[in-house]
């Protein structure tokens, strides 16, 4: 558990401070005198991130059937270190000129690679290891963790917004955390290299050895693959909306002061990480669905009310907003995280949830900030986002209610 949670919690602050520092990457690399459209380029390139996941999880997902879950990790984890440092090592664009821009770019794209094999081999990892009646709170760990460096993430970035000047803070403070990225990550390797594999997998080789699979029909594939769209989606539309994009949001055009906005973002994250646990348990505890479904009926009934409270510009009524939005969040995260496991059969669970879990992300969550961003400047209505949130979780509502079974105790080491 040590050793997946230290990884992904480095690759998850990794894309975080990505995340709160859009809007002086923007104008550092894409710079145009206009802050709108500089925000925009930004998040713009948080997409990109999403659009290479898909091809890392068709080469990562394979590594992690053939070879096993831990190589899979080793690799994520040393090579979104390396990256992340390097995004912090570029020149900006006043030095280096359009090289800047496409070099940023081009990171990404690799970042995004390492990400789409990182979280779907986590998730595979612990929950592969985990007791068959605490599946779910184990699952937990990976939301949680992940819940957790968004949150240093915030630290980070109040820290550096309230000790330096926003000159300072433009030319090389925001900076500091992508390179100190690359000490986590030589961490992260050295515990994660000490790791045997999963009970589950070795089952699997013993059984290929001696011709045992079990062939999995593509009609499974595909019920499986469709319902990882679903799930993976509206969780991933809720979460970036609530850690990434919802800091722009308040900061940009609600008009909060930059810190009054990382400080409302750093309060609802550590409820949100808190609320993880408590969600795994409940699923264990009553089941996937009715947690999953209680999740996405939140995020329809809650997502409008929850921006007109942040639109307010008023931190606690921001917070009292953001509160039952980022329970709803848990519910998804976690349902997500187990089903990621339960949902396909062993020998193709590393490259299905890899791929399933990463076209959503490519094709809905990667780009919600950027849509989220759109709406309110070409509508000019400040709760416009929610209607992304509240169109995605209907989709995802209306794939799950009839194909979602109950899998809780489900045989994880079939196939």
């Amino acid at each position: 558990m040590v050793a997946v949670g230290i990884g992904n919690f480095m690759e998850w602050f990794d894309f975080a401070i990505y995340g709160y520092f859009a809007a002086i990457i923007g104008a550092q690399f894409f710079p145009s005198g206009d802050p709108t459209a500089e925000m925009l380029s930004a998040l713009a390139v948080f997409a990109v991130g999403f659009i290479s996941r898909p091809v890392g999880a068709l080469i990562l997902g394979p590594i992690g059937d053939k070879f096993g879950r831990r190589t899979v990790l080793i690799i994520t984890v040393l090579g979104m270190g390396v990256v992340t440092a390097l995004i912090g090592l570029v020149p900006a664009y006043a030095t280096i000129g359009v090289a800047a821009p496409i070099i940023i770019v081009t990171l990404r794209l690799i970042q995004g690679m390492m990400v789409g094999g990182e979280w779907t081999s986590a998730a595979t990892y612990i929950g592969e290891s985990a007791p068959t009646k605490h599946r779910a709170l184990y699952a937990s760990l990976i939301t949680a963790t992940a819940g957790l460096a968004f949150l240093v993430g915030t630290f980070f970035a109040v820290v550096l917004t309230g000790a330096m000047s926003a000159d300072a803070l433009a030319a090389w403070g925001w900076r500091i955390p992508f390179i100190a990225s690359l000490i986590m990550a030589i961490v992260a390797v050295y515990i994660r290299r000490r790791l045997d594999d999963t009970p589950v997998y070795e089952e699997l080789e013993r059984k290929r050895a001696n011709g045992e699979i079990e062939a999995t029909s593509w009609k499974v594939r595909g019920k499986a693959f469709v319902m990882t769209l679903a799930f993976s989606g509206i969780f991933g539309v809720s979460l970036y909306y609530l850690v990434t994009y919802m800091n722009n949001y308040m900061s940009g055009p609600i008009g909060m002061p930059r810190f009054d906005a990382l400080l409302t973002t750093g309060v609802v994250m550590v409820i949100y990480v808190a609320f993880n646990p408590l969600v795994g348990m409940a699923a264990d505890r009553w089941g996937r669905r009715p947690v999953n479904r209680a999740g996405i009926i939140g995020l329809i009934i809650w997502s409008l009310p929850a921006f007109a409270l942040v639109s307010t510009g008023n931190v606690w009524s921001a917070i009292v907003g953001l509160i039952p939005f980022a329970l709803f969040v848990a519910c998804t995260a976690v349902t997500a995280n187990v089903l990621l496991v339960e949902v396909f059969p062993a020998s193709i669970r590393s490259t299905g949830s890899a791929i399933g879990y990463n076209v959503a992300y490519a094709l809905l969550a990667g780009p919600g900030p950027l849509i989220a961003a759109g709406l309110v400047a070409s509508t000019g209505i400040l709760v416009s986002p929610a209607f992304y949130v509240i169109g995605v979780a209907v989709a995802a509502l209306a794939v799950l209610w009839p194909l979602l079974p109950e899998t809780r105790g489900a045989d994880i080491s079939r196939g």
